[in-house]
Formats: C-alpha cells, sequence, structure tokens
C-alpha cells in the first residue's frame, strides 16, 4: 500500500500541471501517457498470439490525439486512414504467410479506436468550455471511486462480482465505488459552483458522480479480459505497485468519454453548466 500511494502522488504531480494548464502542456502528457498504454496494450496483444503492428498502433494514437487536440476538422478521415493503412500492412502480412493476418488485423484497429479515438474523449474534455474545470471533476470521481471500491472490497467483500475476470472484486466493492463516486461528485460540485464557475445542483453532481463511479469499473474489467487471455498479470512495470500506464488509466479512458457526453448531452442542456 505505501508503494501504492507513493507511486499515486508521483502521477499526481506529473500530470496535474498539464491537467490545471490545458494547452500545449496537457497534450503532451495525454499523448504520452496513451502511446505507452497503446505500447503495453500491444505488449498484452501478442501475449494471445495475434500480431498487431507496434508502429501503427503507438504512431496512430498520438496521431488521432494529436488531430482530436489540434485539428478536430480533419480527426475522423485520419483515424479512418488509419483504419485503411492497418488493412494494408495485414494484407501484405498474409501474403508473406502469416494466416492468423485477419486477427492481426482487428487487434491494430482496437488499439487504434480504445487507446486512439475513445482515449482522445480525454482530451476533448479538457478543450471544451470550463474544461478544465470538468476534467478535475471527472478524474478525482474516477480516482475516489476506485479507491472507495478497493478498501470496501478488501474489508468487507463477500460476494464475488466477476470470478474470472478479476476474483478480487466483489458486488460490495462495487456499490462502494459507485457511493463515493456520488459523494465526490456532490463534494466537488458544492465546492466548483460556489467558489468556480460551474452552475451545477449538488445533487446532480452527486449522480454525475455516481453513474461514472457505476461504470468506470468497466474499463478496469476490460483490461482485465486482455491480460487474463494474454496470461499477465500487470500491462507493464513502468509504476512499482501500480503496473503499466494501461493499468492506471484504465477506468480514466472511461471517464473520459462517459464525462464528457454527460456533460454535453445532459448536464449543459438542463442546467446550463
Amino acid at each position: 500500500m505505501r508503494r501504492r500511494a507513493f507511486t499515486s502522488i508521483f502521477m499526481v504531480v506529473l500530470g496535474l500541471p498539464g491537467l490545471l494548464l490545458g494547452g500545449p502542456l496537457f497534450f503532451v502528457v495525454a499523448a504520452i501517457s496513451l502511446g505507452i498504454a497503446a505500447w503495453e496494450y500491444v505488449d498484452i496483444a501478442h501475449g494471445t498470439g495475434s500480431r498487431a503492428s507496434r508502429p501503427l498502433v503507438v504512431g496512430g494514437v498520438v496521431v488521432i490525439i494529436a488531430a482530436r487536440a489540434l485539428f478536430p476538422d480533419y480527426a475522423i478521415g485520419i483515424f479512418a486512414l488509419s483504419i485503411l493503412v492497418a488493412m494494408t500492412i495485414h494484407l501484405i502480412e498474409y501474403e508473406r504467410g502469416r494466416d492468423d493476418a485477419t486477427l492481426d488485423f482487428w487487434a491494430t484497429v482496437g488499439g487504434l479506436t480504445y487507446m486512439g479515438w475513445i482515449g482522445a474523449y480525454m482530451v476533448d474534455l479538457r478543450n471544451m468550455p470550463n474544461g478544465g474545470w470538468w476534467s478535475i471533476l471527472v478524474l478525482p470521481v474516477v480516482w475516489l471511486a476506485d479507491t472507495g471500491a478497493y478498501f470496501i472490497g478488501a474489508r468487507y467483500g463477500k460476494h464475488k462480482m466477476t470470478p474470472r475476470l478479476s476474483p478480487k472484486k466483489s458486488w460490495e466493492g462495487f456499490w462502494a465505488g459507485a457511493v463515493s463516486g456520488a459523494i465526490t461528485g456532490s463534494f466537488f460540485t458544492y465546492i466548483y459552483t460556489t467558489w468556480g464557475p460551474l452552475h451545477l445542483p449538488i445533487w446532480a453532481g452527486g449522480l454525475f458522480g455516481f453513474v461514472i463511479g457505476l461504470l468506470t469499473p468497466l474499463g478496469d474489467l476490460g483490461e482485465s479480459m486482455f491480460k487474463r487471455q494474454a496470461g499477465m498479470k500487470d500491462s507493464g512495470n513502468l509504476f512499482p505497485g501500480h503496473g503499466g500506464v494501461f493499468d492506471r488509466i484504465d477506468s480514466w479512458i472511461w471517464g473520459g468519454v462517459l464525462g464528457y457526453y454527460l456533460i454535453t448531452w445532459v448536464l449543459n442542456k438542463l442546467f446550463g453548466a
């Protein structure tokens, strides 16, 4: 636990300036983080027997994030082009004798889509109006919901939630995470509405946090599915006590896209937040 706490503090110190300042600094932090996670994703894919293209997945993820951050009008075209390039690469691999090139193609496309297109919503979240405030609402909700689930699940967890995917996860921990997300959302909504630019009822912030806390564990379980099939415990060993970057941002990837659409489709329309 001491190592986990030290690594968490290190990650906050490393990423918080970019999150608060936004602009090019946040883009660099996001691109490096998702690029490393994409590298780890390819390692996991290779562990399952797939030969996802590492240069295309890692390079494509960084390019897609750059397009979403700097040239949003061209982002969908760049994403589509990356898939066509993936098809071309794996067609050549098949012709050279790789019989499983079709599965390789889907693993490559999965990395481009999940790490690149979905991961880039963290950049979209930061770039929206009051994006810094929204980001430091969403990310603490994800983090503290995960923390609440961990501690309550470890202490009181009796009923296994996903015995195949993650045997240590319990339904007690899952619901504790959702409640922790609601409490965190309510608290930060009060702070940011009282002393910041947001205009959101506390109960709406609590409901927002509850939904985020309820759904983001699926990101963690999704990565567990990848690692189980690859026979891997962690995506990497960059962070002592935490594994790799993918291990640390698996729930944040979900938090970015869910937060973005909950804010733009629901909170802004209902409350002008």
